[in-house]
């Protein structure tokens, strides 16, 4: 078995696992059942090990960090997104948040596994320290403030369930508002000093590479949006008093900046960017 048959079928292997833990999560909401928890949760840190197998044996096949078109970077930030998850499940204890991160996992490694993976180009442009921390570092903070989201999404979900006469399905299922809302609180700060500082890196690595920190391309404006959007969210938490169900609101809308400057730029807009989503 040559390495690339051997790491597309470890690729394979990976999804199916992360779908596993998929379905897994889906029954501990239903039932309530912490045996199907412990084996989701099993399943998603089994996936993300064989997932970071695949990729170290990619990196070492290429010889740099395999960030070179959609395919790789879905399936890096799917690695990120299971880490940092299993990470902050054993701080914070948040068994349900596995059903907002498993099935978001799961859909980007399905849209990986379909996409052909075309062959990038041996720039060396593409190496380098400022490079690789640029992007491990916007991956983890990307990954902590999509966290950031799935537990705004179910604050909002359980307090729609408290204020309901009858107890909704949720309310029985989903941890306190409190816990809730400090989780999505320490992901957005992770989440943001993670993106500050893969910025800073960003803008070192441009000045080594095409000699000047800023370009105006469309990805570092928006990139520059969303820190902006985050950097509002947190300040309004700190100095007005955002909490609960506005922060909840906010968290979400910010994701959603920060997807679109993840995808949505490279696909519709364009710049020097564009050539990581081929």
């Amino acid at each position: 078995m040559t390495l690339a048959s051997c790491q597309n079928a470890l690729f394979i292997i990976t999804t199916a696992i992360y779908f596993m833990s998929t379905a897994g999560y889906i029954l501990y909401l239903l039932v309530q059942k912490e045996k199907f928890q412990h084996a989701a949760f099993g399943l998603m840190c089994l996936g993300a090990l064989v997932h970071a197998v695949t990729t170290g044996l990619n990196t070492w096949a290429m010889g740099t960090l395999p960030v070179h078109n959609l395919h790789q970077n879905l399936s890096i930030a799917a690695l990120v997104l299971a880490v940092v998850f299993i990470v902050l499940k054993f701080k914070f204890n948040l068994k349900i948040l596995g059903i907002f991160t498993a099935p978001l996992v799961l859909a980007m490694m399905a849209v990986a596994v379909v996409l052909p993976e075309t062959q990038p180009a041996a720039e060396s442009t593409l190496k380098g320290f400022w490079l690789v921390s640029h992007i491990i570092l916007i991956f983890i903070g990307e990954a902590a403030l999509a966290l950031a989201c799935g537990a705004g999404i179910l604050y909002l979900l359980q307090e729609r369930a408290i204020k309901e006469k009858k107890r909704g399905f949720f309310y029985k299922r989903l941890p306190s508002l409190d816990l809730l809302d400090s989780t999505s609180y320490s992901c957005l700060i992770t989440g943001f000093t993670m993106l500050t500082m893969g910025l800073i890196t960003g803008l070192v690595y441009a000045k080594s590479v095409w000699g000047r920190f800023w370009g105006w391309d469309p990805k570092e404006i928006w990139s520059a949006v969303t820190w902006l959007v985050y950097a509002a969210i947190l300040h309004g938490r700190l100095t007005s008093g955002w909490r609960g169900q506005r922060s909840a609101i906010m968290t979400i809308v910010g994701f959603a900046v920060l997807v679109f400057t993840f995808l949505g730029v490279n696909l519709l807009i364009g710049g020097h960017h564009q050539v990581f989503t081929k």
